[in-house]
């Protein structure tokens, strides 16, 4: 990983852990982010749901940044912590899980796989329950259906909106002189909205696409793998475990077999 040269797409906010990790290994990173986390125009939605939050039987989050966005709003409003904490909490993953205990929540349910159909796999007990799911204005709707085809009643609420960050149009710069050794991925929308920055930048969509190509691709897990597959990206490599850890390990083992070679055997080859 020395002297490796990764670009980071994740939002400014959230990037610093893996930026951190990254500079421990060497690396060299190259912060573009393709989104930042905005807060919502019109907080009615949200503030019912908070108002309304003993009658749930379930709060499921799937994302650190959606337990921020709804506490956030809870103190906004005058809420106790003791209304969320003592609900059934669902939390997607490890980062989730560790926001909901930083709050004096303990997380009744983490999947062992860390996306939205693990979930709805493995939770338990859900039949004729009624769940709330605070989300990003753009999450996929997997998880709500998913519930609601086991049996239970499910309210989706907007906690916060996601949007284009502009770090990434400076990113074609450093692909077209070929100073880029891995973009990584930690969402479809960082995805998206990194070839939006390309093409805002005055390029065409194949051309960013081939710009991002010319470097090892690598994604957190299979959905953003999928997005980036879709959208007609090579993936090098997808993290086995769906973190920003994982997504080291991932980085580590590539370019630790990629001595002498490319390093970009693909997933969609």
């Amino acid at each position: 990983m020395r002297g490796r040269r990764i670009v980071v797409t994740r939002a400014r906010a959230q990037a610093a852990g893996l930026i951190g990790r990254l500079r421990d290994l060497g690396a060299e990173p190259l912060e573009c982010p393709a989104i930042s986390i905005a807060p919502l125009h019109d907080f009615g939605e949200l503030d019912a749901a908070i108002t309304n939050l003993k009658s749930y039987d379930w709060v499921i989050f799937t994302s650190a940044n959606g337990v921020h966005a709804f506490v956030s709003r809870l103190h906004s409003l005058g809420k106790e912590m003791s209304d969320l904490c003592t609900r059934k909490l669902g939390a997607i993953g490890p980062a989730t899980q560790a926001e909901l205990l930083a709050l004096g929540c303990k997380p009744a349910f983490m999947p062992d796989t860390y996306v939205a159909e693990s979930i709805v796999e493995q939770i338990e007990g859900v039949d004729g329950c009624r769940i709330l799911l605070p989300r990003a204005d753009i999450a996929r709707q997997a998880l709500a259906i998913g519930l609601r085809d086991r049996g239970a009643h499910v309210d989706e609420v907007t906690a916060y909106n996601t949007v284009h960050d502009g770090g990434t149009n400076s990113l074609a710069a450093l692909l077209s002189a070929n100073s880029v050794d891995a973009v990584t991925f930690t969402s479809s929308s960082t995805v998206r909205y990194t070839i939006e920055g390309i093409v805002a930048a005055g390029y065409d969509q194949a051309q960013a696409i081939e710009m991002l190509n010319q470097a090892a691709v690598v994604c957190i897990g299979p959905i953003t793998a999928a997005t980036a597959v879709e959208s007609g990206l090579r993936v090098s490599v997808v993290a086995t475990e769906y973190t920003t850890g994982g997504l080291v390990k991932a980085l580590v083992m590539l370019f630790a077999g990629a001595e002498g070679t490319t390093g970009k055997e693909t997933i969609n080859a």
